[in-house]
């Protein structure tokens, strides 16, 4: 080799060992950070990581009707007024009209409206119960796959109770389903405490004969 060759040798080692000093310094002065455990954290969902699992399933239609508020089922039915009316010798529109329907056979009468055959399949020789129209307005298209009602459904089983006891009220009026022995009913859920209850503090109300010595306030107007 010639001094060039040489020189030009002595250069790339030299920076490759400059190189690896370096290195070894830099891993000397700054220790690199080792994970515990190799992989992600992945938290869990709120749900899951409380325990909570699948959502609880939803009470009998019958208990839901025993404290189902029709008020309230009125504000909801106002999401199928495009396709539905329901005043009594109402026409039909894009859905029938739906007057007097619960009780009625499935996918029959309606002045003649042209029922789609998924929904005259699923419905052959039943009627709309309580119980059909819940699992209906659950999922209109789980109830009859291919039928022409494109509402996806009410997910809350107080919304459907609340429905159908505003429907029932509309020119059927079918006696409701006796709820489950001590479900709540929506009299139960209004009525006052009863007589002689303590109050939330704890503290009895005083008797008549302990405000012996009070004043009573004269009676307005007198």
């Amino acid at each position: 080799m010639d001094n060039r060759t040489n020189t030009i040798a002595g250069w790339v080692l030299g920076t490759m060992g400059l190189a690896l000093a370096l290195t070894i310094g830099g891993n000397m002065l700054v220790k690199p950070i080792k994970a515990e455990k190799a992989g992600y954290p992945i938290e869990a969902p709120a749900d899951d990581a409380a325990g909570g699992g699948a959502a609880a399933p939803d009470e009998p239609i019958a208990a839901l009707l025993a404290k189902a508020d029709a008020a309230h089922g009125a504000e909801v039915f106002k999401k199928c007024t495009a396709c539905h009316s329901i005043a009594q010798g109402g026409a039909n529109g894009i859905g029938p009209n739906l007057y007097a329907t619960v009780g009625e056979g499935i996918a029959q009468g309606k002045g003649g409206y042209a029922f789609s055959d998924a929904l005259k399949t699923a419905g052959a020789g039943k009627k709309w119960t309580f119980d059909e129209l819940n699992t209906w307005l659950t999922s209109p298209r789980g109830y009859a796959a291919g039928t022409k009602m494109t509402f996806a459904g009410l997910t809350a089983g107080k919304d459907r109770a609340d429905v159908i006891l505003y429907l029932n009220q509309q020119g059927s009026n079918v006696p409701l389903p006796p709820p489950p022995a001590g479900a709540p009913t929506a009299t139960d859920a209004k009525a006052p405490p009863a007589a002689g209850a303590a109050d939330p503090g704890g503290k009895a109300s005083p008797s008549v004969e302990g405000l012996g010595n009070t004043t009573v306030p004269a009676a307005a107007g007198k």
